[in-house]
């Protein structure tokens, strides 16, 4: 029998990638976008007249819960938030409601229409924020270092606590960094990639401005991840997963891979510690353990690092060479 699937943020970067998957496993896809007076699909123009968009918002229980009835899915995935790290700062209670109590609105929505509905919450590395030992796994003490980690680890809990209250199939993955040529301008990775390409083309002469060029992060593709979404929640049972590469890059060199690949020297056209990116409290390290996923899910990410760079500089170079 065919299944239908709710995804929340389908317009992002992972709403995209996994609404592709699911289409590829014959799932009915319906997607939740927000009323906004401009719309941005550009990552599901591709497969736009094989989903179904509705609208509702995480801020508004009614219409979450208009939505699962309307829908009935067999599953959902809560992939929607505020989720720049650094924009947390600046809006940290619209955050907090968005990120944190939005799940809250949507396990309640569920559980008020069919308890029997799985659901997936996107958590985040950035839970582990301070962190107490590495890699990090599912084990590892959390300690939030942002609006935005704070938030994520609420809906974390929350999820835990409607699984284990009642008896809902409620998982979280707690993704590491997960990029794309899909990742929006605001993101560090996607702005290197971007400004190398334009340093190169001509079309930007000044240098790129940067925080800090010694956070380490755990870098893997998006695409790989939404996998481990499903995954989840094909399992008998719930529960919760690290997803990861267990390898960590500091910014420093995914600028140097980045410059390195278009002969480009990142010492001549990038400038570190500019006060308007450094955060007021930093997460330094961060690098997971994914061993758990690997034995239960059978998942492993399949592209590493430098292909990951490689593939966002090669999208880039296209989109930039048109406007020349």
């Amino acid at each position: 029998m065919k299944k239908t699937a709710l995804i929340t943020g389908i317009t992002g970067q992972d709403g995209s990638y996994l609404a592709e998957f699911l289409l590829e496993k014959d799932y009915d896809v319906f997607g939740l976008e927000r009323r906004v007076s401009i719309k941005n699909r550009a990552n599901i123009l591709h497969i736009e007249d094989r989903i179904k968009i509705l609208s509702a918002d995480l801020l508004d229980q009614g219409s979450l819960t208009q939505v699962i009835q309307k829908v009935n899915p067999d599953e959902v995935y809560n992939l929607a938030s505020q989720s720049f790290v650094y924009e947390s700062w600046e809006q940290p209670v619209y955050t907090g409601d968005v990120t944190g109590l939005g799940v809250t609105r949507m396990l309640e929505a569920i559980r008020a229409v069919d308890k029997k509905i799985k659901f997936y919450q996107a958590s985040s590395s950035e839970m582990f924020g301070k962190v107490k030992k590495s890699p990090q796994n599912e084990e590892t003490e959390f300690y939030p270092r942002s609006p935005y980690g704070a938030a994520k680890l609420y809906g974390h809990w929350i999820t835990v606590n409607y699984r284990e209250s009642y008896g809902m199939f409620a998982v979280s993955g707690i993704l590491f960094n997960h990029e794309s040529p899909r990742r929006g301008l605001e993101f560090v990775t996607r702005k290197i990639t971007d400004a190398a390409v334009k340093i190169k083309l001509g079309i930007k002469k000044d240098k790129l401005c940067l925080g800090n060029s010694y956070a380490k992060r755990d870098w893997g593709f998006a695409g790989d991840y939404v996998k481990a979404m499903w995954l989840m929640l094909q399992k008998d049972k719930p529960s919760d997963y690290v997803i990861a590469t267990n390898e960590t890059h500091s910014v420093e060199e995914f600028v140097n891979e980045s410059f390195n690949l278009l002969g480009l020297n990142p010492k001549e056209w990038v400038e570190y510690s500019d006060s308007r990116f450094l955060r007021p409290a930093e997460v330094d390290l961060l690098m997971g353990d994914y061993s758990k996923a690997k034995k239960d899910l059978g998942w492993e990410p399949k592209i590493r690092f430098k292909e990951l760079v490689k593939m966002m500089i090669e999208n880039d170079l296209v989109l930039n060479s048109k406007s020349i």
